[in-house]
């Protein structure tokens, strides 16, 4: 028989940023929770460490624009530390040429810089924003609600979803089947209807690849665009939200939100426990009842939440023989494929921009800043990739972080994070022992070619390779979204058809993490709304 110190309410599996926020919301309903991380620090793939002597890393994800403002107030986090930061530049697109443009929060700037490229296109950059806006708060108000059960659809589950349909009605039938046409289409045809410059089209368009292992022509893309636009709502206190892209970023680093969070679910009761791997979720009865650790710790609890991918927990702790042979062929059938790889350097001063005045004053490094100078380069980017190769000229997508928050580098130094596209998994030829450095190399030599003098001021490197987002922070195949975020595999289809409620076939096992509804990114939903279907079952 179990002791009382061994058994929970709950026991929640990864302390990554959504374990946390299903913790927090759990213990604050009054349930007994335990989270269990492997690692040494919680976070996951939201995680800030000290990489370099006296920094303060991201190592994970590094923008926090969509992380959701109803559960910063719900959770009270801003009283456990947590301060958000905005560059007045989004987007600074850097070109061939000596070529560049930035895409600022304030909408009229950004038509003036527009302005120097295309008339036409600074004449439709407002209607652009308004229609992304509009359209991605429909995606919005999906994402933040509990998909409907299906096949076994009940009445009382579409309430939810009943103001949105209303809002959506009041669009007009012409803009709703705008909406309807524009999801299954691809980045570049998107864009193609509404601008004519490759640069702006480069700027806006490659938020439509983030994460992901597809081209800017691939179907469905168009959908991660107003995902990534994705606004805060009413509850926000972000001001002037760029209306084609939502970001910030966390003081001290984004491993500040996954503290708060964990310092928020500790403060209303729940215990969280680092250094403790699971290694088998319990079953009795045919329903989950506790973890095994690896160390041969056994816990109890009356429901159990996975912040793991849909494959490690069915696979990996569940184990397959407990599953029906409809649902293994279906969860085998995830595609992950991840392809971004990360990269962080140490720089003994701030890299010089050819195109740019050395006045760094407007903020215009601030934000997010992409090597890509078209479409097509994204394309050809993703052409190798395809093949099981990687990039011979990645996409990049990087960040300084050291000039909005200079605490997180001694004084002088600064910082480069960098997401690099793309590097499979799956590589065709070789294995990652030898991909690493072949890697390395390429992303050195596209940042030189863009930013001269760089390799000058590197003093210290940190690649992560997908191999290495899977074997440290547990994500299969690399992929940063617990598989891949195309449209057969979101709304009611995540993580497999049938259960999209959060529920998994295990009876009391519920997936709280990016593989559930609505997906991957620093939002906080599929752990807020895994922690309500957890309450409201308990409840029945």
């Amino acid at each position: 028989m179990a002791s009382p110190d061994s058994t929970y309410d709950a026991i929640i599996i990864g302390a990554g940023h959504n374990g946390l926020v299903s913790a927090a919301y759990l213990a604050k309903a009054g349930l007994k929770v335990l989270v269990l991380e492997r690692r040494e620090i919680v976070g996951g793939a939201a995680a800030t460490e000290e990489v370099f002597p006296g920094f303060q890393v991201n190592t994970g994800a590094f923008d926090s624009g969509l992380f959701m403002p109803e559960i910063v107030t719900e959770l009270k986090l801003e009283q456990h530390g947590l301060k958000f930061m905005y560059s007045p530049a989004v987007v600074h697109v850097v070109g061939e040429n000596s070529d560049s443009l930035t895409l600022w929060r304030d909408e009229k700037r950004s038509q003036a810089e527009i302005s120097r490229l295309s008339a036409a296109d600074a004449a439709r950059f407002p209607a652009y924003c308004a229609w992304v806006r509009q359209m991605s708060k429909l995606v919005r108000e999906m994402a933040v609600t509990i998909p409907p059960g299906v096949p076994d659809l009940k009445a009382s589950e579409l309430l939810p979803w009943l103001p949105t349909a209303i809002r959506a009605r009041r669009l007009g039938r012409k803009q709703m089947m705008e909406l309807v046409r524009t999801l299954p289409l691809s980045a570049q045809d998107f864009l193609d209807q509404w601008f004519e410059n490759p640069l702006l089209k480069a700027a806006l368009g490659a938020a439509g690849v983030s994460s992901l292992t597809l081209g800017p022509r691939a179907p469905g893309t168009a959908l991660m665009l107003l995902y990534q636009a994705m606004p805060p709502g009413a509850q926000s206190t972000h001001r002037g939200e760029a209306g084609f892209r939502s970001s910030s970023f966390m003081q001290g680093g984004m491993g500040r939100l996954s503290e708060a969070l964990a310092s928020a679910a500790r403060g209303r009761g729940a215990e969280v426990r680092c250094q403790s791997a699971v290694s088998e979720v319990l079953t009795r009865d045919g329903a989950a009842c506790g973890v095994r650790l690896e160390d041969g710790e056994e816990l109890y609890a009356r429901v159990i939440l996975s912040n793991a991918d849909p494959r490690h927990t069915l696979f990996e702790l569940v184990g397959a023989p407990n599953l029906e042979i409809r649902q293994v062929r279906e969860v085998r059938n995830i595609r992950f494929n991840g392809s971004t790889a990360r990269l962080n350097l140490w720089l003994s001063g701030l890299p010089e921009f050819p195109h740019l005045d050395s006045d760094r004053s407007d903020g215009r490094l601030n934000g997010h800043i992409l090597l890509c100078p078209s479409l097509d380069y994204l394309e050809k980017a993703y052409d190798d990739a395809k093949y099981g190769r990687i990039s011979a000229q990645p996409f990049v997508d990087l960040v300084i972080p050291t000039l909005l928050d200079p605490s997180l580098a001694p004084a002088g130094a600064h910082l480069l994070s960098a997401n690099i596209q793309y590097a499979p998994y799956h590589l065709r030829e070789g294995d990652w022992d030898a991909g690493r450095a072949i890697l390395l190399e390429r992303s050195l030599d596209t940042l030189e070619k863009f930013i001269p003098g760089l390799r000058k001021l590197i003093l210290g490197q940190q690649l992560i390779t997908p191999l290495d987002l899977e074997q440290e922070y547990g994500l299969t195949e690399g992929c940063l979204t617990h598989g891949q975020m195309v449209l057969d595999q979101s709304f009611i289809m995540r993580p497999i058809a049938g259960f999209g409620q959060y529920r998994m076939p295990l009876p009391n096992l519920y997936l709280c993490g990016a593989g559930a509804h609505p997906g991957g990114g620093v939002t906080g939903l599929p752990g807020r709304s895994a922690a309500r279907q957890v309450l409201k079952d308990l409840h029945r």
